[in-house]
């Protein structure tokens, strides 16, 4: 039996990111929606891994779980965060797009005014204070200082990639640096950009960079950058991903495109596998290496994700010197952990148990460190890939942290 094109394209997606929630569940919807309910499974675990609680994984698990049961399942979430409706056609026109001839539902401006305002600055951020200078040295000095960066020939004009390993709070930066210059926050995922028809991935790209010129000053800030602008080298001829990093190459160029008081941040856990082209001057010229959260913002994350619960005698200083080497994903997995240690002695007796130290310290024995991969991969690209002097930081860190 031939592999459907749409389940095939995005596979090869997931398996390029595999850290990219969105399109994970993406996929596990489209395989759900084929009948395929083991697979759908792996992807709803997957996700809860990264993102323990996230609502569309768990509503998707259960629908699996009873399929596979033989027992009808749930009523599908109607709450979910992604607009899936259009997942019969997602890929597979992009697989071979040449027989398009009109497209079912063409793409307007208006779907894309998803701009916000962000109330986070850098003070929010615990802890990091070298991403913090750095940024500060990289991004928002010259902004702050148009005179004195004119002195310097320094510029806020192009793009900054912020990498390192997941769920180590490079969105929740990008957020905090859009407050902190009292600009607007306009998120993208992949799932924002491609469409199934031809020219509606094209147009979708000028429509999203028309709507940050119009909210200017305006973060464009994409996610998972590497699955929107994979190398080029490394794409099937006939991939649809490849008109993606054309045109994002062309709107991020400042010789055809003027973005004045659009500044363009870029996430990824693989700037490895981000095209060459996209980091030339005036696109993603800067990089900044987001580690593990130091001990600071251990504690941060901590009690953040322990607020609104019943707690006695918790220790953040003791969690944080405990979650040495685990990444922020981590850290909120051993509190949803506790909690769920807490609740289920509570549904037991009848009474509510606060959450203490020992369900935090039971907690941390069952979390295993999650970049523990990452850092394998990264290591063998700083031996074998840093002639340029790219990933100097990130050597310096893997020393630092005794990685290497």
């Amino acid at each position: 039996m031939t592999e459907d094109p749409v389940i095939r394209e995005i596979s090869a997606a997931v398996e390029r990111s595999p850290d990219a929630i969105e399109l994970r569940l993406h996929l596990a919807e489209l395989l759900i929606n084929r009948g395929r309910h083991a697979e759908a499974l792996a992807h709803c675990s997957a996700v809860l891994t990264n993102e323990p609680g996230n609502a569309t994984a768990l509503a998707l698990l259960q629908q699996c779980s009873a399929a596979l049961a033989g027992t009808p399942g749930p009523p599908r979430a109607t709450a979910q965060r992604f607009d899936w409706s259009a997942a019969e056609e997602e890929v597979a026109h992009i697989v071979e797009p040449a027989f398009v001839e009109q497209p079912a539902d063409p793409v307007d401006d208006g779907d894309y005014d998803v701009v916000r305002r962000t109330t986070l600055t850098l003070v929010d951020v615990a802890g990091m204070e070298q991403v913090k200078t750095q940024l500060e040295l990289a991004l928002l000095a010259p902004m702050r200082n148009p005179e004195l960066a004119k002195a310097f020939n320094l510029t806020a004009r192009g793009g900054l990639l912020l990498y390192g390993p997941p769920g180590c709070g490079k969105t929740f930066i990008a957020k905090a640096i859009a407050g902190e210059i009292g600009a607007n926050f306009y998120p993208i995922g992949i799932a924002d950009v491609l469409h199934s028809w031809l020219g509606d991935t094209e147009r979708a790209i000028k429509s999203i960079f028309e709507t940050a010129r119009r909210n200017a000053p305006c973060v464009l800030f994409f996610d998972e950058v590497d699955a929107l602008g994979h190398r080029r080298s490394g794409l099937a001829g006939a991939s649809g991903l490849r008109v993606v990093v054309n045109t994002l190459l062309e709107e991020l160029d400042s010789a055809t495109s003027v973005n004045d008081g659009v500044y363009v941040l870029g996430a990824t856990n693989s700037p490895w596998d981000v095209d060459p082209a996209m980091r030339r001057p005036g696109r993603f010229d800067r990089m900044i290496f987001v580690g593990l959260p130091d001990r600071a913002a251990r504690a941060a994350i901590a009690k953040l994700n322990l607020a609104d619960k019943p707690v006695a005698g918790i220790d953040l200083a003791t969690i944080a010197a405990r979650t040495e080497n685990l990444s922020g994903a981590d850290v909120a997995h051993i509190c949803t952990t506790a909690t769920q240690l807490a609740m289920a002695e509570s549904l037991r007796s009848g009474q509510v148990r606060p959450i203490t130290m020992t369900d935090i310290n039971a907690a941390i024995e069952q979390v295993r460190p999650s970049a523990g991969p990452w850092f394998d991969t990264a290591r063998n690209v700083v031996e074998f890939s840093n002639s340029d002097g790219t990933y100097d930081d990130l050597a310096k860190y893997l020393r630092t942290k005794k990685f290497r």
